[in-house]
């Protein structure tokens, strides 16, 4: 890999990282677990559809180990390498099914997918079938997150086109 790439794999991971910290920060007024905004998914979607799938994988497996380090949340390792590996399963292909100008599309399924890799895995740990009392929660929120990390990603790509015509 060349240093270029690399360098550019590092500052996505690090902001998606950076993003993820300052989220944890906002109190959520949800009483349902597994509630969040996952704005860090911006960077997951907008990686996607920029980089081959080795790469997002890489950014996405980073991400989530440091996670886990910064908030000392290992149990939380689990469930979010759950949802990411599907996430990322479903989002990849859809890359060439839908366009770039519909990113969000992409991310909505996405964050169906990630909410339920959670709940396998949370239903696989737990052995509460109770747990799925919460799914249809989870779903809602998920489309709502996914349709606002999507559309944020579709902006940054927008943009950042629109700048790297600029720059040539």
């Amino acid at each position: 890999m060349k240093a270029k790439k690399l360098a550019e794999l590092a500052l996505l991971t690090a902001a998606a990282l950076i993003i993820f910290v300052v989220e944890l920060q906002i109190p959520y007024p949800f009483p349902i677990p597994g509630i969040k905004t996952g704005f860090a998914n911006i960077i997951t979607v907008y990686a996607v559809y920029h980089f081959r799938a080795h790469e997002v994988a890489m950014i996405a497996a980073v991400r989530i180990l440091l996670g886990a380090v910064f908030t000392g949340n290992f149990m939380a390792l689990i469930y979010s390498a759950a949802g990411t590996l599907l996430c990322l399963l479903g989002m990849i292909p859809l890359k060439m099914l839908i366009d770039e100008k519909h990113i969000w599309m992409t991310s909505v399924i996405g964050a169906v997918l990630h909410n339920t890799g959670q709940m396998a895995a949370a239903l696989l740990l737990m052995q509460t079938p109770q747990l799925l009392l919460y799914y249809p929660f989870l779903l809602v929120s998920g489309c709502l997150a996914g349709a606002f990390t999507g559309l944020c990603a579709q902006y940054i790509t927008k943009r950042l086109l629109k700048y790297r015509k600029v720059k040539r």
